[in-house]
């Protein structure tokens, strides 16, 4: 659930050099100056459009071999893309929050036999911290948990464990801090090896430099969106109303159910956590102004958390 701080489409058009050749057709009946006009038309042409096919075919020129080497480089890129998917992908974690029909046990036992009998109050992304189970997200996606008097809210998280098998399980909220909107879930991984994500920096960063956001918009489990660093030391609003500073500005589509996951960058090292989007007015869809919490922000953090359930700063 990404919240709403407020469509640009950039069309890139392929670029091609087509070769048409024209032929002309004479006729006997033709007079003389003619003959020869057109003849030294088509001449003229000709020449340059055998010309043009000579640089295209002629092994000593160099627009083949640029043309070869500009498709390894992008089909390079994209298995690297692909790759760093592959790699950093089980380290999210699809999250939902739901309300059960009452607190007792055998509501939980409903559930867990039938999902329809709970109502679903938000989903979000997270990923893990380590291998005993620690999750980080957003606050705002697990805020009603945070809050709960009732015992009515289950959160249910989904992830895959290092061997590619589905884990869906219930977490507990153990931490949090609204400040920085940050939190962080615990759930048992019953013996099963984790993939924890690659822990970054953020305090190198460069505008331009490439980077990728790999969440649960509105439910569709582990999709990728890859964009560019667009800004760096942006300030947005935490829940609690207090603004969070340095926030990291990209392009990479973060749509509802996108915040609280990775934003990575190409070494598949997390840089930040997807926290806001701009949207268009009544559309709901990102305006392709997008923000996270730098991951060092959350390195000073989450750590409390994890063992006071507070941040530091609550404690003195």
């Amino acid at each position: 659930m990404a919240p709403l701080l407020g469509n640009v489409l950039h069309l890139r058009p392929p670029f091609s050099l087509p070769i048409s050749i024209n032929c002309c057709n004479f006729t006997t009946n033709s007079k003389l100056p003619n003959i020869r006009t057109l003849s030294r038309r088509s001449s003229i042409f000709l020449s340059a459009s055998f010309l043009t096919l000579f640089l295209n075919l002629n092994p000593n020129s160099s627009t083949p071999l640029l043309s070869a080497n500009a498709q390894e480089l992008d089909e390079q890129e994209e298995s690297t893309v692909v790759r760093l998917f592959q790699e950093t992908s089980p380290s999210v974690v699809y999250i939902e929050v739901l309300e059960l029909m009452n607190s007792s046990n055998k509501a939980k036992e409903a559930f867990l036999a039938d999902e329809s009998s709970a109502k679903v109050e938000g989903t979000g992304s997270g990923f893990l911290w380590d291998k005993f189970g620690h999750i980080v997200t957003n606050y705002h996606v697990v805020a009603k948990l945070a809050t709960d008097q009732s015992g009515l809210q289950y959160c249910k998280v989904t992830v895959g464990d290092a061997k590619g098998n589905k884990i869906s399980t219930e977490a507990k909220i153990i931490g949090f801090d609204p400040t920085y909107d940050l939190a962080v879930l615990k759930f048992d991984p019953q013996g099963k090896e984790l993939t924890p994500a690659l822990i970054g920096t953020s305090s190198n960063l460069h505008v331009g430099q490439n980077c990728f956001a790999i969440g649960n918009p509105y439910g569709y489990e582990n999709t990728l969106t890859t964009g560019v660093v667009s800004g760096l030391g942006r300030e947005i609003p935490s829940p609690n109303g207090q603004a969070i500073r340095g926030a990291i500005q990209t392009d990479a589509a973060i749509n509802a159910g996108n915040s609280g996951g990775p934003l990575i960058d190409s070494y598949g090292h997390v840089i930040g956590v997807n926290t806001a989007t701009f949207t268009l007015k009544g559309s709901g869809m990102s305006s392709g102004v997008n923000f996270a919490i730098p991951i060092d922000t959350v390195l000073r953090t989450v750590p409390s958390l994890i063992v006071y359930g507070t941040p530091y700063s609550n404690r003195y």
